[in-house]
């Protein structure tokens, strides 16, 4: 069948959105299918603000008081960032394109290295301290992904302010451990739209930060990594939980962990460890021993390759030391453990035992500091 004259003028993204840009703001009709819903919604947003479209963005960053608080704030962000964000400018070194990590208010945090070539819309944009969410640049990637928690791209004249027109943004959502959206990374380039999947390698980079931020989270519980296949344990495809070390209950989900078991992030009822994985707590802990992921067949029927990771020791008075191998020792004064409590002072009294009550030896031997042994030593009253 023969393509109609508007099917054809209207084949492009570009052409696209200017159809759309007319009927919306022109003609204030709902310009359906000719741009993402989400922009749509958008740009009814923007104009119920009394923003408009001819309006300039200055992008003026936020005092620099604020912006240091929002970095002190955000310093476990970007502490699990780091490495990510290192590798992702590495890749997109060569591609024009920037990327920016922005807290849940929409200011920039982090914006990898510009360079000189760049235009000076991208040099304006791209700093520390600049807001870019919709509040105060209308619509874009990264507003859209923090609003709908989804991946969210925005092409050129999509963008609700024209002077952005030249503005091409993917961005992917990161979420804490109760779900709520708490930073967003955007890739964003000038004049040509990207020549790569710009809203993959978004997701895939938010994916990592946001796992590396759960992980540092659940250091007071006990950390599952579990997935279909060992290959992708510790990857951004691992599913992630979080377990109580003393109740045994599931605490939360990772985004691949819930979709991979059915569950919603945060479970809306209590569900433990033995109900979901057929591990109590004390098996967990005897996971942990093992370090390396190991398969296990779930209540549902389901093979997972799992491995455990347990770091309690800023959450407790006696510092969490299951996952360290107790050294060997003739002494059998102390009974098997058989519980959290007991696993972590069967850990400590040995290390002690075989140091010969030396504090800073045993810290070596179990990979602790001192201080963590001195206070589990104030705490049974024996101070040293």
């Amino acid at each position: 069948m023969t393509k109609g004259p508007s099917q054809l003028f209207f084949a492009t993204n570009a052409d696209r959105a200017a159809l759309a840009r007319e009927q919306f703001f022109e003609e204030g009709q709902r310009p359906s299918g000719l741009v993402p819903e989400p922009v749509i919604q958008s740009w009814s947003r923007c104009m119920g603000s009394r923003r408009k479209p001819d309006e300039r963005i200055e992008f003026e960053p936020i005092s620099k008081t604020r912006t240091a608080t929002v970095l002190t704030k955000n310093r476990r962000l970007l502490e699990a960032a780091r490495d990510p964000l290192a590798e992702l400018e590495v890749a997109i070194a060569g591609s024009g394109a920037v990327a920016m990590l922005t807290n849940g208010e929409g200011v920039v945090v982090h914006a990898s290295s510009r360079e000189p070539s760049r235009s000076g819309l991208m040099h304006t944009v791209a700093r520390i301290g600049v807001p870019i969410g919709e509040l105060a640049v209308g619509t874009g990637a990264p507003g859209l992904a923090a609003s709908t928690g989804e991946v969210a791209v925005v092409r050129g004249a999509e963008h609700f302010f024209r002077c952005m027109a030249s503005l091409h943004c993917a961005a992917a959502p990161i979420r804490d451990a109760s779900g709520s959206v708490v930073a967003v990374l955007d890739l964003s380039c000038v004049g040509e739209p990207f020549k790569f999947d710009a809203a993959g390698m978004a997701l895939v980079y938010a994916t990592s930060i946001e796992n590396r931020l759960l992980a540092d989270s659940a250091r007071s519980n006990v950390l599952l990594r579990f997935q279909a296949s060992p290959s992708l344990i510790r990857t951004p495809l691992e599913g992630l939980c979080a377990v109580n070390g003393s109740t045994g209950r599931v605490l939360w989900f990772n985004s691949a962990g819930a979709t991979l078991l059915n569950f919603g992030r945060v479970p809306t009822r209590q569900a433990s460890s033995e109900e979901v994985f057929g591990l109590n707590v004390d098996a967990l802990m005897t996971l942990a021993h093992k370090g390396s992921a190991m398969p296990r067949t779930l209540p549902t029927g389901l093979t997972v390759w799992m491995a455990v990771d347990y770091d309690g020791r800023e959450a407790s008075p006696e510092p969490a030391l299951i996952g360290t191998t107790p050294p060997a020792s003739g002494c059998d004064r102390i009974a098997t453990p058989t519980s959290l409590k007991d696993s972590n002072k069967f850990a400590i009294e040995e290390a002690l035992d075989q140091c010969h009550g030396n504090v800073s030896k045993a810290a070596r031997l179990l990979g602790v500091s001192r201080g963590l042994l001195y206070r589990y030593l104030r705490n049974q009253g024996r101070d040293q």
